[in-house]
Order: structure tokens, then sequence, then C-alpha cells
């Protein structure tokens, strides 16, 4: 398998050490640079954590691509950040692999007309677990049966974003095979403003944010006299390193902006 060029922003992060760990360990890779906000011109040897991994350190995501030509960049930033990138990595046609949440429909739009005016794939996923991915699938097939439904996602407290953007995929999905309703009583009032949480085409989303959290969903559907809960939980950030590998795999064969690896996984 041709060995496939790497550069990976946000190294420190949680998420980020664990890319730095895939690529640095999975022999078809290689990883060429990494781009963070300080210890411009460093080796990353040289920050707690990354003995060995003797790759440049870039504060200047421009410079690094015209230095180092990678084919892939891993973004694990956060989303104003992450945008940023994904647009400056089309324009260098680096294929952008991003795990940042917070894409509009716009910005959607704008980076698959970007992707395919340069010819090069993207993938945009609010999850990398492939077994969030499978929660999500399952959670579609089970609205076509049931239309009253609730998700519940929790997550770790220092998570910018609310709801997740892996909730709010999931919502879309269901919404594509579920008639768009107002549930619970209609005469319904909240005693305290936001007790039913945010609704997404009349489907409740509640975000919970804890220390000790990961990342976890769980998606409540009820019926006449019956109930069904698809859960899915992340207990570490390797989880979804799984994912990752697949997308910079696949996105070398792409040549448009895909968004959910749902999309990628038959």
């Amino acid at each position: 398998m041709k060995t496939i060029k790497i550069v990976v922003a946000g190294p420190r992060g949680r998420m980020g050490r664990e890319a730095v760990s895939l690529v640095h360990n999975t022999e078809h890779f290689q990883l060429a640079a990494v781009i963070d906000r300080m210890n411009d011109g460093q080796s990353l040897s040289a920050v707690d954590g990354f003995s060995g991994i003797d790759v440049p350190i870039y504060t200047d995501i421009e410079r690094c691509f015209q230095e180092v030509k990678p084919d892939v960049l891993i973004d694990l930033t956060t989303p104003e950040v992450g945008k940023k990138h994904t647009e400056l990595a089309l324009h260098y046609g680096v294929r952008p692999v991003v795990g940042t949440t917070g894409f509009t429909k716009e910005d959607l739009a704008r980076l698959t007309e970007l992707a395919e005016d340069k010819g090069i794939g993207a993938i945009i996923a609010p999850n990398f677990a492939v077994g969030a991915i499978l929660m999500m699938k399952f959670a579609q097939m089970a609205a076509k049966y049931f239309n009253d439904v609730e998700i519940i996602e929790l997550h770790h407290d220092q998570k910018l974003d609310a709801p997740s953007g892996t909730a709010v995929k999931t919502a879309e999905l269901i919404s594509m095979v579920r008639p768009s309703k107002k549930q619970g009583h209609p005469e319904e009032k909240e005693t305290l403003e936001g007790a039913r949480g945010a609704t997404y085409d009349g489907i409740p989303i509640h975000s919970v944010r804890l220390p000790g959290l990961i990342a976890h969903q769980e998606v409540i559907f009820g019926g006449n006299g019956q109930a069904l809960t698809i859960r899915h939980d992340s207990f570490h950030r390797a989880s979804f390193m799984s994912g990752v590998k697949l997308s910079v795999e696949t996105v070398m064969k792409l040549n448009t902006l895909v968004y959910g690896l749902e999309n990628i996984i038959e």
C-alpha cells in the first residue's frame, strides 16, 4: 500500500495524542509534521509524551503545507480553527480528515464546492468511533417504526459545543425517515426553561457535561407498551482511532467532501 504523508493539527490534545500515535505506528502512514499553537520550529520529540517522534512543529499551517507538502491533514482542534484549517488544506491540495464539530450547512456546501473544484476528497466526521456510527444507523432504522424519540448525549465537562455533533447528526438521520412532529402533551409547559432540551425537527436533545465522562449517547424510542434504547459508550479516546484510520485511507480515493463516517461504512 502506498505510503500516505500526514500532518496532524492539535497534537497535544487528548484526541491529537492518540492520532499522533496512530500515524506513527501505522506502517503505511508517515507522520511528516504537526501543527500546534506553540513550540514553532521545535521537534515534537522535545514535548512531553512524544519521545522518539522526531518531526517538526509548525505554528503556521500555510508554511507547513508549502514546505512539507502532505497528502492528508488530520485536524482535531476546535470548531473555529478546524474550519479555517479545512479550507486552507483544500486550497493547498491537501485532503482534510476533520474530527471537529460545528460546521453549518453553509460551511459544508462551500467546502464541498471547493473540494470538487480541486478534485480532491475531504471527510468531516462528528464521531470517528465505529460503534457510534452503527448506533446512528440503528437509530435511523428504528425510527421507521417508532416516531417518538429523544436523544441524550453525555460528554466530559471540557467539551465546547452542545449538543454534540453526533447528537445532531443522529437527529438528522432520524428526521430523514420520521414524520416531523411535536412530542409530549399538546399543552406541555416547562416550569424550568430548557427542561425539555433543545429540539431538532421536533426531536428533543439533552446534553450532559460531567467530569469523568468521555463520549456517550443513548437514543430512546417509545411506543405502545414498549421502549427501545440504543446506546454507545466510548471509555477511551483510542475508540476513535479505527475511524480515523479508515477515513485517512478512504479520503485518498475521494474527489468530494463526505460528511459523516456512516457514508463510508458499508
